[in-house]
């Protein structure tokens, strides 16, 4: 699988490159963009998670249900435009109470007295009189904010404050309780706040944040447990409002990992003080929402409070109180504040794992593998199985254990390796097939060639031992032509001729080696393995003698005389390899079989024959295709040898007979050999070897 790995260094360099560049600038970009990058992967994660838990409702949910009252359009047409007086606040926290919840959060800022009163008109009236008895019948007349303090004595009611980095103001809140030192060193903290006035702080028996912050886009994604005011500690609103429910009298922080004990309840604490949230689909918030008007006038949905944790707020425009979430364009606060109620009794607080670099190293470890060591395909199938793997991973981590991994940054730290190192090897690659293909598309077929190119393992350049079958060629005859040509009429039957015959070496598997005058010189085995290579070789004469007989009988070479084509073969084993110098190498073949099949291609003039075997070709193929021709003796061998000849195929059986029966004479009776030779030749006038033999036959007897 990894075969390629080791040829492809300037894949491998690259992506290692890329992915060292990659984590230099993920360190040098400004922490806001990286942290952009980083939640808007969280936001992926989370949608999927809750798609996940969608049929998986919280118990602690269930025994423990948020309700929602919500201020809403319709509430403002039917008790009035906002602001509301106070009293009608009070009538609605009253309406409220009288449904029995457990805990009522407030998400409204009260911190002004209540100017619309009769007591608040009567207090006007005299200041600007200057009349005190006008003053004095405030205490007499309805008074807003002692309404709305004297309900919210009759149950357990959270109100609530905003950050003010102009205030510098204390603000009342509950202990916090701890054995060791709370680390909350990225805590959202103001120099003050602006909280309910006085009388209503009092009712009050929780104060809570507010404030929500918004990302660098925008939106929210985080609620805070707890916040900074001057050197205070005070809690978020839906912290408080669980606080009150569990009737938890202070808030108990333990560490290891740091968490807040809010009875039997707890809760990771982060060290910015922040719960992010996990999102909700917007089908739960219309289940759990109840317009403002139903409470005050309908008993039958104030039923539907008893027990729970009612937050009063508003999805009118008018109250400002709309923010954007990942998964909401306008997403009331109090909406937000439910979710972080409802997170936070089922003990859901999802935190970050500072794992991406690790992650990032690893992906761009696996692309710069599936890059530069694998083929294309299976590459990019490990890359995206990969791909898939960290995402899916992801997701897991986040629905199993609440842990949030960063899976976009790693994802584009592995693609840019991946494509960078794929570049790179692409662009060595296709260097390295130019080269192969100039170096041996003129030697040989197309498809060896590209298969070469796709696999250059397959060829070893450097040198080697291996079997082949060297076939030689040669045109008889062929000074006395040049002398009777013309040379332009000579050079373009010629390159007709060579490249005729270059297709059939090629088209059967064989490699031209180069081309020498008017000779060819091939060898087959080389330079890659081809099975039953002699017999290629042999197929390639045959091929080769018939249509070099055709090609002589065209108009351009008949009238030039061409001569008959010769052919030499021979097997055995050769030195492969590039062989020149480095700015033009040449791969060849030296050995004996390489001189064996020029002198075979030689021999062919002494027995009249067109193709000459040698010996070692003809024991690997089937010995019924071949006729004898003689002993002779060939440079590099000890011991003359008998060749060969491919049978002609138009020779009939019983001539062939005659012609081995001739041929076996020669040893005991060279004179009945030479008359059976001659009687042969007669019948085959065509065919000179049989004439050739008898008359080599007369010129011994004659000795």
């Amino acid at each position: 699988m990894l075969s390629h790995f080791g040829k492809t260094h300037s894949g491998l360099v690259a992506g290692v490159l890329a992915l060292v560049l990659f984590l230099a600038a993920t360190f040098l970009i400004p922490k806001e963009w990286r942290n952009a990058f980083r939640e808007k992967a969280f936001d992926v994660v989370l949608a999927a998670d809750r798609q996940l838990r969608r049929s998986q409702p919280h118990e602690t949910a269930k025994r423990a249900p948020v309700i929602v009252v919500d201020i809403d359009r319709r509430s403002l047409d039917a008790l009035g435009e906002w602001p509301w007086p106070r009293e009608t606040m009070a009538r609605l926290v009253e309406a409220v109470a009288a449904g029995k919840p457990s805990v009522v959060g407030v998400d409204v800022l009260f911190t002004q007295a209540d100017s619309r009163s009769p007591a608040a008109l009567a207090r006007r009236l005299g200041s600007l009189t200057g009349k005190q008895d006008i003053s004095a019948l405030a205490a007499d007349l309805p008074d807003g904010d002692k309404h709305l303090a004297a309900v919210m004595k009759n149950v357990p009611v959270v109100l609530g404050f905003v950050l003010d980095a102009d205030m510098d103001n204390a603000l009342p809140g509950v202990p916090i309780l701890a054995r060791h030192p709370i680390v909350l060193d990225d805590i959202w903290r103001m120099t003050g706040g602006s909280g309910p006035m006085t009388p209503l702080v009092e009712a009050t028996k929780g104060l809570g944040a507010l404030s929500l912050p918004g990302d660098a886009d925008g939106k929210i994604r985080r609620v805070p447990l707890f916040v900074g005011t001057g050197d205070v500690t005070r809690p978020g609103l839906a912290l408080e409002a669980v606080r009150l429910f569990q009737r938890s009298p202070a808030y108990n922080v333990d560490t290891g990992p740091q968490r807040i004990i809010l009875g039997d309840l707890e809760v990771p604490l982060p060290s910015d003080g922040f719960l992010r949230l996990a999102g909700a689909d917007a089908g739960n918030h219309a289940t759990r929402t109840i317009s403002a008007v139903e409470i005050v006038n309908n008993a039958a949905e104030r039923a539907r409070l008893a027990g729970t944790i009612a937050l009063i707020g508003s999805s009118a425009p008018e109250l400002g109180g709309l923010r954007e979430t990942p998964n909401d364009s306008l997403a009331p606060s109090v909406e937000i504040q439910a979710d972080a109620v409802r997170q936070i009794l089922a003990r859901r607080a999802p935190q970050a794992v500072p794992i991406g670099l690790a992650l990032t190293l690893v992906m761009g470890l696996i692309a710069v593998i599936a890059a530069a060591g694998l083929s294309p395909v299976l590459g990019a199938l490990v890359g995206l199985t990969a791909l898939a793997a960290i995402w899916v991973a992801a997701i897991l981590t986040s629905l199993i254990g609440d842990r949030l991994v960063d899976p976009l940054m790693p994802s584009i730290g592995g693609l840019f390796v991946f494509l960078t190192s794929s570049v790179s090897s692409y662009a060595l690659v296709s260097r390295r097939e130019a080269r192969i293909r100039s170096r041996f598309e003129q030697h040989l077929a197309p498809a060896v060639v590209k298969r070469i190119a796709e696999n250059p393992g397959l060829l070893k350049l450097s040198g080697e031992k291996r079997e082949i079958t060297a076939l030689f060629t040669d045109i008889e005859n062929f000074t006395a032509m040049t002398h009777r040509a013309g040379p332009e009429q000579l050079v373009a039957v010629l390159d007709e001729y060579i490249e005729g015959m270059a297709a059939i070496v090629m088209k059967h598997g064989g490699m031209v080696d180069k081309i020498v005058g008017d000779s060819v010189h091939a060898f087959f085995n080389a330079p890659l393995d081809l099975r039953d290579h002699p017999q290629h070789a042999i197929n390639c004469a045959e091929e080769m003698r018939i249509w070099a007989k055709e090609f002589q009988s065209r108009t351009g070479p008949s009238q030039i005389g061409f001569g008959r084509t010769r052919i030499g073969i021979e097997t055995g084993v050769a030195i492969v390899g590039d062989i020149g110098i480095r700015s033009k190498l040449d791969y060849t073949a030296h050995g004996d079989s390489i001189n064996s099949a020029a002198r075979l291609e030689a021999l062919n003039k002494r027995y009249g024959s067109t193709i000459c075997v040698g010996p070692f070709a003809a024991s690997q193929c089937t010995s019924t295709l071949f006729r004898p021709l003689g002993v002779t003796s060939l440079r590099g061998l000890d011991v003359p040898v008998e060749v060969f000849e491919p049978w002609p195929p138009e020779v009939p059986s019983h001539w062939r007979d005659r012609y081995l029966t001739a041929y076996r004479l020669i040893e005991g009776d060279k004179s009945g050999a030479a008359q059976l030779f001659e009687a042969l030749a007669a019948e085959r006038p065509d065919d000179p070897v049989p004439r050739l033999l008898a008359a080599e036959l007369r010129a011994v007897l004659s000795t």
